[in-house]
């Protein structure tokens, strides 16, 4: 797959001796004692990553890291002092005003944390305000612009002021507004950080049901990490205008690149980000559904439990048979099949989080089950650790930065 988004090398220095600035950077000099030497605050240093067409791409960072600098600069709104940005396979810096014109109402559009409404218009003449500017024709206008208003949950509000309208409300227009564009690329430079707990979890679901309909690749800014673990197919965590990493959520958690992405991510809720797949663990008491009673007892008493799961020829997964159900193989009395007591299985994929309530209540491993075959099980211990290795750090900016200097 051909990156939709494509930067390479970009620095972005603001002030004088911007050429001296970038001496010092490959030399491992620190942006503080740049500024301090030259008055240069280097922004972006040697940046270079991919954003692939439909995936949500989060870059989060500390307040200071350039992700917002970065991100402005998909749009041009902040053009690279080094470097080069592509869409497509178009260099962004080689257009001129009437194409960075179009590129901007019709390729790429830009969702603002503080909403940029205007408070004149209502609802319906702010999500059509973008196509209003193309010149589109007024039925279609409002056509495309109803179909976006439905589309974020605000049906019945497009006649509403600005001003009668909650934070999320607001927020929910200006995704409407970008979306009715039909642009190839959202960028959001954290779009919920200014609302309510509660509230910023409802749009981040709304995102996600938005993104699953859509497929828009989406290039979201957060200094959030559960936030980032939650929308993000790959996140990029950037430090002092350096990519430190990129990585899906499960990778990075895994595999974090160094001591700093250690401490940034140790505050993530890794039940949410963890999959089934992650935690499951290789059944060992496997009986067949011809098997009779010596062979299940056996079964049992090798690996020290009182049941077993039972499959068939083809590890198609059929049940569950207990120690007191099986005894009544001996006298032949019932078949292996008899005696099976369906159980409800998970899915390698699904999240940790969302098995949690069935993994408190289950009283034996839970089987995980992938085309019907039973490919391992879930114990309730195991969930219990990954929990209890969970430890939530809530930092601010400043505290983090002293913990991670």
């Amino acid at each position: 797959m051909k990156p939709i988004l494509y930067v390479e090398g970009v620095n972005k220095i603001f002030g004088s001796h911007k050429e001296e600035a970038l001496k010092l950077s490959k030399k491992g000099v620190s942006k503080n004692e740049i500024l301090e030497k030259t008055g240069a605050t280097c922004a972006l240093l040697d940046v270079s990553l991919e954003v692939n067409p439909g995936e949500t791409f989060v870059i989060i960072g500390l307040s200071g890291s350039g992700k917002s600098t970065l991100v402005r600069m998909f749009n041009r709104l902040n053009d690279p002092t080094h470097g080069k940005i592509f869409f497509k396979n178009q260099d962004l810096a080689q257009l001129n005003k009437e194409q960075l014109r179009n590129f901007r109402r019709e390729k790429i559009a830009m969702v603002f944390q503080h909403f940029g409404l205007m408070s004149h218009r209502t609802v319906l003449r702010n999500v059509e305000y973008g196509l209003e500017i193309r010149g589109v024709g007024p039925e279609l206008k409002k056509e495309k612009a109803m179909e976006m208003i439905n589309l974020v949950g605000l049906t019945g509000f497009e006649n509403s002021r600005i001003d009668q309208l909650s934070g999320g409300m607001k927020q929910r227009v200006g995704l409407a507004r970008a979306l009715a564009n039909d642009p190839e690329v959202l960028l959001m430079d954290e779009p919920f950080s200014a609302l309510d707990p509660l509230v910023k979890k409802d749009m981040q679901f709304e995102l996600l049901k938005i993104q699953q309909k859509m497929k828009k690749t989406i290039v979201f800014i957060t200094h959030d990490i559960n936030e980032a673990f939650k929308l993000g197919d790959r996140v990029a965590i950037m430090k002092d205008g350096k990519v430190i990493q990129v990585d899906t959520p499960e990778n990075m958690m895994a595999n974090p690149a160094d001591e700093y992405v250690t401490r940034f991510i140790e505050g993530a809720d890794k039940t949410a980000i963890m999959s089934v797949k992650h935690v499951m663990i290789t059944p060992t008491t496997i009986v067949f559904k011809d098997d009779g009673f010596n062979k299940v007892i056996r079964e049992m008493r090798t690996n020290n439990v009182s049941s077993a799961y039972v499959v068939d020829d083809e590890m198609k997964f059929l049940g569950v048979v207990g120690l007191d159900s099986a005894m009544r193989l001996k006298d032949k009395a019932a078949t292996l099949m008899d005696l099976v007591e369906e159980v409800e299985t998970i899915s390698p994929n699904q999240s940790v989080s969302e098995i949690l309530p069935l993994a408190s209540q289950t009283r034996v491993p839970l089987a995980v089950v992938e085309d019907g075959r039973l490919i391992g099980i879930v114990s309730k211990a195991s969930v219990l650790t990954l929990i209890a290795n969970d430890v939530v750090v809530d930092h601010s900016d400043e505290e983090l930065d002293s913990t991670l200097a």
